[in-house]
């Protein structure tokens, strides 16, 4: 039998030639077990335990009691051709099931057979006295009847939408969150912020739990910035904290799917707000940040969740934040009453294996204290402060449905101005 792994650990595509066709069979073979395993071998007048036919099968892991996060950014084929060669095999059927149903590991397992359908000549026979033509040519048929399969299985299965409602003690009473996770899309493999994240639901505890530590005060009017805010639970939770009728939140994506999603929990949290007086939803690409209103103004605070899938991403983000984030009043260090700044507040999974395995890492090289910047809004002067971790917290993981398999723990780190 071949190992049933996670099809976001497939060898990645752009190295194909350094596998064997026999190497490719085996996944082949572990995608077909994972998604229509055979019937199990049993003795004659043994019954076959039957699960209902009438539940459906997404719903499952969206159930109130069990939360899942929304998984990996963008799937794009080179991120298909990262991913790294993984043999182990999985022990458990519950772990199986919950891989089966997720979305976004079906959409990148029809993506890398969409590409291996281009690259399979790139393969060449283990068996010299094997036609190698004849090889690569079964596998091509393996192939399209895999994706065959996917297709008939999209077109039997209905997309849901989920409605999902959170619920975070606080001080000032229980915050209620109500919001709409959409069907991911194949054809749009950055679709991934349709869904909520775990990343997000720790950090929302958190903040509601104790906002003045995430430099949240309700007696002050604040401006606050989400970046990667997905289904926007980070943002309507702030804004819910923070009655101040000048407080202004701007939940910001990149994808225009995610940011009609967005605007439509918006309204359904925020009723009487429909100008987005107060919440808005606004496109913000990091690499290139926005200068009209409302990003012409600093930000108080600004907070992210799972948005490092790759090292330009922190680079991107860091550059982001210190146009974005207000500056301090002053450089000198000996001035205790100087205001020292805005606070970003990011919060990442530490994955220890698969394709994203140590990204939190790439948030320590970046914003670490003890570096000379090449951030141009601080290069203009050698005095100037630069961005920093404040401060690091470690978070384990939590209950069970929270969080994804690959996520042994998350990291919660707090950057502001240095000198």
């Amino acid at each position: 039998m071949a190992p049933i792994t996670a099809p976001t650990s497939l060898p990645p595509l752009r190295r194909l030639a350094e596998y064997s066709a026999e190497d490719v069979a085996r996944c082949l073979r572990g995608i077909r077990q994972l998604y229509w395993p055979p019937p199990p071998s049993l003795p004659p007048n043994l019954a076959v335990p039957t699960r209902r036919a009438n539940r459906p099968k997404l719903l499952r892991l969206y159930s109130d009691d069990k939360i899942p996060d929304s998984g990996y950014a963008s799937a794009d084929e080179s991120d298909v051709e990262e991913a790294a060669l993984d043999s182990g095999d999985s022990d458990s059927s519950d772990s199986l099931d919950e891989l089966r149903a997720d979305p976004l590991e079906r959409t990148f397992a029809i993506k890398w057979l969409t590409g291996l359908m281009g690259r399979i000549d790139e393969l060449s026979s283990d068996d010299p006295t094997i036609d190698a033509d004849d090889t690569r040519e079964s596998l091509l048929d393996d192939t399209t009847a895999l994706l065959a399969r996917f297709s008939r299985h999209e077109e039997d299965e209905a997309d849901y939408d989920i409605t999902r409602t959170f619920s975070f003690p606080s001080k000032s009473g229980t915050i209620r969150i109500e919001l709409n996770d959409a069907p991911l899309s194949n054809a749009d493999h950055t679709s991934v912020g349709l869904q909520s994240w775990g990343s997000a639901i720790v950090l929302a505890e958190r903040l509601c739990a104790s906002p003045a530590s995430f430099n949240l005060l309700d007696a002050q009017p604040l401006r606050v910035l989400e970046l990667g805010a997905g289904t926007g639970l980070l943002s309507i939770a702030v804004a819910k904290l923070l009655p101040h009728p000048d407080t202004i939140v701007v939940a910001t994506d990149y994808h225009p799917a995610i940011l009609t999603n967005l605007a439509a929990n918006l309204r359904t949290n925020f009723p009487g707000d429909r100008s987005g007086a107060r919440v808005s939803a606004l496109e913000l690409d990091w690499a290139s940040p926005a200068r009209d209103a409302p990003f012409d103004a600093p930000f108080d605070v600004v907070l992210a969740a799972d948005v490092v899938y790759h090292p330009e991403h922190a680079r991107w983000i860091r550059g982001c934040v210190a146009r974005m984030l207000r500056r301090p009043s002053s450089k000198s260090k000996s001035d205790s009453s100087a205001d020292p700044g805005g606070v970003f507040h990011l919060i990442v999974p530490v994955r220890t294996s698969g394709r994203h395995e140590g990204m939190d890492g790439t948030v320590d090289e970046v914003f670490k204290r003890d570096r000379e910047t090449d951030d141009p809004v601080d290069a203009a002067d050698a005095d100037a402060y630069r961005l920093g971790i404040l401060d690091t917290a470690a978070v384990e993981r939590q209950g069970v449905g929270i969080g994804r398999a690959d996520e042994a723990g998350y990291r919660l780190f707090r950057i502001g101005w240095v000198l």
